[in-house]
């Protein structure tokens, strides 16, 4: 007998109230019950970064995260960081900076390039590769998603220096 449990949570800023079986993967419960694809699942295993998703803002693998975990908390889908007129400026970023190949990897390293730039608008070049260790790439290797990540945080820094002082 599968013990299913009510869970309520935001996805990409709107209200989900659910009942899911206590296994249910949040993998399988954004794929296949709610129906936003462009999350991948790939190793099941936390190891390549496809799954990626932000919960409460920070980057985790929903191949291995629970359903009921998320339970009255906040997530982030590829989906909720895509804006309708198109795409964000992150995926321009990876665009013209030739950061993405076949695009499996693709939403996982925008997750995690999304929460790295929340949490340090400038990172150098080492910290941009620390942060994306868990997300694999087996196309473009990793200098062409450095490019574009230090292009985001110089075009930060310039809206940085054009912000007017605080008197």
């Amino acid at each position: 007998m599968t013990h299913v449990l009510p869970i309520s949570f935001s996805l990409n800023g709107q209200a989900i109230a659910i009942d899911v079986p206590a296994h249910t993967l949040l993998i399988d419960l954004i794929r296949d019950r709610l129906g936003l694809k462009g999350t991948k699942r790939s190793c099941d295993m936390e190891v390549c970064g496809a799954c990626t998703v932000l919960l409460d803002g920070e980057p985790i693998s929903s191949c291995t995260t629970l359903a009921v975990d998320v339970d009255q908390r906040e997530v982030t889908t590829i989906e909720g960081v895509t804006p309708p007129e198109g795409l964000s400026r992150i995926q321009k970023a990876f665009v013209l900076h030739g950061g993405l190949q076949c695009g499996f990897c693709t939403p996982g390293f925008i997750m995690a390039v999304t929460a790295l730039l929340k949490a340090t608008p400038h990172p150098t070049d080492e910290e941009i590769r620390h942060y994306l260790h868990g997300n694999l790439c087996r196309c473009t290797g990793y200098t062409k998603i450095v490019e574009a990540v230090r292009s985001l945080a110089a075009e930060q820094v310039s809206e940085d220096a054009a912000e007017p002082v605080a008197r």
